[in-house]
């Protein structure tokens, strides 16, 4: 429909299943955002554009599509990727579970949701688990994983009655148990390392902070004597001492004239992209001869080299952000045993031994006396 206003010539456009809501900016000025009623679509802010045309039509053909795909598995993953869980989850997340998810829809994608809810179909979501471990085990482990996240939400929303892929087994054993930086590995890596790596490993080792927090690590963060940072994954607030050594890398960095707003950056001063910074990395960790270390054992690397320094579970986890059971967790499957720890025990054992000797010899020597008198 065409209409003169104001000499302008308008097109008006009435689209079916489109809303919209008002948004309070920071300047006071309210904001006009438009969605797509029934996939909850966020559509581009001009309904008189193409674009905003092309997007409707697009959320239109979602709706289709679940409809073809009525009562089979398809139709819960569909609903599932539209939900608030799914778009909740942090962007690397929802990128592997598409990727675990493009495996389920190809395999599963079209069971009726009956069949959803008879026990033997779990047999069939484990041998199909099974098949795809013999290519990579732990992989294998995170399709059914996310098969069985995606079954609980439908549980949850009474779509289905039971959720037959909940809790298997896992086929993957981690065996990290050894899998610590030592210090000869540590010298390797910095001498076959340039500069930008060399402070990720230190950053890494001395705050027991993951990989993709130190990469958005900001200066803005580092006040000189400690590094404060909330962890994407927990949410956890952390505070963290900078060690000596991680001082000084850290003020040769600021002093090098590279203007970046990270403190980890590429040799040109740029933020690292996360795949280019695995890639750096694992090159690194070939040159240097430390093939299956990764950069997530700095983590437990930091939890171990704390516990040999006599600190408590406590004191660990105020450093790393861990939870208190996943410090014990580490040290348990993680950490084990280090030679310091050793060293420490026998040095303890040997301690009591002296000790026990010596107040047997007191007390003999005063039922001595005793006996004397």
């Amino acid at each position: 429909m065409h209409m003169m206003y104001g000499g302008l010539n308008v097109v008006r456009v009435n689209l079916k299943g489109v809303y919209h809501t008002y948004k309070t900016l920071k300047d006071g000025t309210r904001k006009k955002y438009y969605y797509h009623r029934a996939t909850n679509t966020r559509l581009p802010d001009d309904p008189q554009s193409e674009e905003f045309q092309s997007a409707y039509y697009s959320a239109q053909e979602k709706i289709k599509s679940t409809n073809r795909n009525r009562g089979t598995l398809k139709s819960i993953i569909q609903s599932y990727q539209l939900s608030s869980s799914f778009k909740g989850l942090r962007d690397r997340t929802r990128k592997d579970y598409l990727k675990q998810i493009a495996k389920i829809e190809n395999k599963f994608g079209q069971m009726p949701i009956l069949v959803l809810n008879d026990a033997r179909v779990r047999g069939d979501f484990l041998k199909w688990r099974d098949r795809l471990a013999k290519n990579s085990p732990k992989q294998a482990d995170y399709a059914i994983s996310v098969l069985g996240i995606i079954l609980s939400w439908a549980l949850d929303r009474g779509i289905i009655a039971f959720n037959h892929a909940t809790r298997p087994r896992k086929v993957y054993k981690s065996k990290r148990v050894s899998k610590i930086w030592l210090h000869e590995d540590v010298s390797s890596f910095l001498s076959a390392s340039g500069s930008e790596l060399q402070l990720a490993l230190i950053l890494a080792r001395d705050t027991g902070q993951r990989q993709g927090d130190l990469l958005k690590l900001s200066w803005g963060a580092y006040d000189g004597t400690y590094i404060n940072l909330i962890q994407s994954k927990t949410g956890a607030a952390v505070e963290v001492p900078v060690t000596q050594e991680l001082k000084i890398l850290l003020t040769a960095k600021k002093a090098s004239g590279v203007n970046a707003m990270t403190i980890l950056t590429r040799p040109d001063g740029q933020p690292w992209k996360t795949d280019h910074f695995r890639h750096a990395w694992r090159e690194a960790t070939l040159k240097a001869g430390v093939d299956g270390l990764t950069f997530n054992d700095l983590r437990g690397t930091a939890v171990t080299a704390l516990a040999d320094a006599g600190c408590t579970t406590i004191e660990i986890a105020s450093i790393t952000g861990h939870s208190l059971r996943s410090v014990e967790g580490i040290l348990e499957h993680y950490v084990a045993r280090t030679r310091a720890q050793a060293n420490a025990a026998i040095h303890k054992l040997e301690n009591a031994r002296r000790t026990n000797s010596a107040n047997q010899a007191a007390n003999l020597g005063k039922i001595k006396r005793g006996d004397q008198k």
